[in-house]
């Protein structure tokens, strides 16, 4: 097939009439790579869990476990780099005088991942000119440990990796009063957000506890997706 025939196989499939689509671009490469409308993370469920099934219910220990705490859920996690922080305990909500025998420990378990957009198949003209919509989606397990159990912080970062273009942080707080075991959407659209993006630095991090046994908060379904220019 030729290069122009490539080109207009791209330009039918995605939408793109109007978009810059120059020559110079090997349109071949471009559309074996699908960089439109599909999941740029990699290993998106490393828990193996899915947002079309309930999560788990949490369940006790019959005898509490011997050796050393865990911070961390069992995963598997390539394509992630992760860290634990082991949060100090927090004593701020206990009377002046009241013995407390144990207390959980909390830990954040963070996971980032860098996305290289022309690595995934898309082109200079159409992220400086265009700018296509960059939807960002990811889920988490109401799992009641504390008020805050979910951040996410995404940025577009330039050519040098380290600029930051736009950005978008979030930190729901949760309804202890009510119990409730779902999974929680949280999602963002960037959109007009200028020339120069290049990369797509997703993290999110999620609050486990330890007392007697691990109890995390799970999450799955990560994604950042460049949508088509025809669903825009």
């Amino acid at each position: 097939m030729s290069a122009a025939a490539w080109k207009q196989r791209c330009e039918a499939e995605w939408g793109l009439q109007g978009a810059p689509m120059p020559d110079t671009v090997d349109w071949k490469s471009v559309y074996e790579a699908k960089p439109l409308g599909r999941n740029l993370l990699k290993n998106p469920a490393p828990l193996g869990f899915s947002k079309d099934s309930p999560p788990p219910e949490p369940e006790l220990p019959d005898v509490p476990p011997g050796g050393p705490p865990r911070f961390q859920p069992d995963g598997d996690f390539p394509g992630w780099t992760t860290s634990t922080e082991i949060l100090p305990y927090d004593t701020s909500s206990i009377p002046e005088g009241v013995v407390i025998c144990a207390l959980p420990t909390y830990s954040w378990f963070t996971l980032e991942q860098v996305v290289d957009l022309k690595a995934e198949g898309l082109w200079d003209e159409l992220l400086d000119t265009f700018q296509p919509k960059i939807v960002i989606q990811d889920w988490y397990e109401e799992s009641q440990l504390h008020e805050s159990i979910y951040q996410l912080h995404v940025k577009l970062l330039g050519t040098d990796r380290t600029t930051v273009i736009s950005e978008h942080t979030a930190k729901p707080t949760e309804n202890m009063s009510v119990y409730s075991h779902n999974w929680k959407e949280v999602s963002h659209v960037f959109s007009s957000y200028g020339p120069g993006v290049r990369y797509v630095h997703f993290q999110h991090r999620v609050k486990n506890s330890f007392l007697n046994d691990f109890f995390p908060t799970r999450f799955t379904g990560s994604s950042v997706i460049v949508k088509p220019v025809k669903s825009s």
